[in-house]
Formats: structure tokens, sequence, C-alpha cells
């Protein structure tokens, strides 16, 4: 696998050396989550579908893998060019933009490139799932389909709920807490965390030790999404434009792992 996520690391250096080049000359930072789940999803998915060590092709479990991982950022990778191509950037860029201020193209770069070894790490767990050694579908492989499969759909729903949200005139100016969004703060970034542990369900054999690592894309996303680039900046972000509101709507709804809304205090 090493020479597999040594290539990914590389590639996704240059593509996300190519997507800031795009968000400078767009003004719009939101471009690096484009070239991310696009990038992503291409380099992961090529990687799942090299023919292990005697094998004439890829099996149907690579197949089966790379499949998911295409699908996966197909959605979400356009969802986001579609939003990000109608010319808003997205409050967490926006917010960063305004407190680096000139330094925003500089400190942008870091900021990008990181993103290529987070990637390597999580096609650990996709390689891990697409190498599963047995030979047949099993329980794990239908659980591991219906876990991601889902999570494409949850988070599609969660997007979707918010769209039709801020289309409404009437709700101008408020925060989103109906549906998903009533149960947690920021259930896209639940489901979308949900997803990527169907890879270690699919890879996990007891028989092999090293399969262990698989858990690596579920940890380092939760870490990514909870504590990382996710939830505090788009928390610093809305608190800034929604004020009052913002907060109330923080001492009723979870911030990430769904629980029932607390009864309102006002």
């Amino acid at each position: 696998m090493i020479p597999l996520l040594a290539a990914i690391l590389v590639a996704m250096l240059a593509i996300m050396s190519c997507g800031w080049f795009v968000q400078r000359a767009a003004n719009n930072g939101g471009w690096t989550d484009v070239f991310w789940t696009y990038g992503t999803g291409a380099t992961c998915a090529l990687a799942a579908l090299a023919p292990m060590a005697g094998a004439s092709g890829p099996s149907w479990r690579q197949m089966m893998i790379a499949a998911l991982v295409a699908a996966w950022s197909l959605r979400l990778g356009t969802y986001v060019a579609i939003r990000v191509a109608k010319g808003a950037e997205d409050v967490r860029y926006a917010q960063l933009r305004k407190e680096w201020g000139d330094s925003f193209p500089r400190r942008m770069v870091g900021l990008m490139l990181i993103q290529a070894p987070a990637t390597a790490l999580l096609a650990v767990s996709i390689l891990f799932a697409a190498r599963q050694p047995a030979p047949d579908f099993r329980p794990a492989d239908a659980l591991g389909l219906v876990i991601l499969l889902g999570a494409i759909l949850g988070e599609g729903m969660a997007d979707e709920q918010m769209k039709r949200f801020k289309a409404d005139p009437a709700h101008r100016g408020q925060v989103c807490d109906t549906g998903l969004w009533a149960w947690s703060r920021h259930p896209n970034y639940l489901f979308e965390f949900v997803g990527w542990i169907a890879y270690p369900v699919i890879a996990l054999n007891l028989a092999d030790p090293w399969s262990w690592l698989s858990l690596i894309a579920p940890i380092v996303m939760f870490a990514i999404l909870r504590f990382g680039t996710g939830v505090p900046p788009l928390e610093a972000a809305m608190v800034a434009s929604k004020g009052e509101a913002y907060r109330r709507y923080q001492a009723r709804v979870s911030p990430f792992l769904p629980r029932p809304p607390k009864e309102s205090n006002t």
C-alpha cells in the first residue's frame, strides 16, 4: 500500500496547488473544498482499483469500494461546486479572509496543502477495505454499503433542508433549526463522519492485526470535522453573523452527535 499512498499524496499536493491558484483567481476560498473532494474521490478510487499482487485485474470488492468513493465524491463535490460557482464564499473562508487580512493568500497555501496528507490518511481505510481478502460477499460488506449509502443520502437531505430554508425569504436572518438541524447543529458533517465508518466495517479482518489501521479514516474525519476545519470555524462565523440568535441555537441543539433539542428558555 505504501507506493499507492505515496502516489495519492503527490497527486493531492499537485491538485491542491492547482486549487490554490483557482481560489486566488476567483477570490473565493470555497474552491478549496471542491478541489479536495473531487481530488480525494479520484485519487482514492483509482488507488482502490490498483490490482493486487498476482491478480490480473481489480476484484469485485475493489470495484465496489471504488464506486462508493466515486459516489461520495460526485455527490458532495458537485453540490459544493454549484454553490461556490454562484459566487458566495463559504462563511468559514470569509471569516478567515477577514481575520488574516493581507496574509490570507499566503496562509491559504498551508491550509490547502495540509489537506493532501489528510487524504492519504483517509486512503489507508479505503485501501484496506478494497483489499479485504474474503472472496465472497459478506454481511459486513452489506453493512458497509448501507452505512455509506445511508450517509450520502443523509448528508444530501441535510444540505437540501438548509438550501430550502435559506431560499425562503421569510427565513432571512434566521437560524435553521428544523428537520435534521433540530437534532444536530451540523448534521451534514455528522453524516460525512458516519460515511467513513463504512470502510473499517468492510475492512476489519480479525486474522490481520494490520486491518485495524482501517479505523484511521473515521478517527481522522471526526477530528477534522468536530475540532479542526469543520465545526469550530463555522460556529465562530455563525456567531459573528447571527449573534444572539445563534447562541440560543447553540444552547438548545447538540453541536455534532444527535440528540433531542432542549426546550427554549425564551
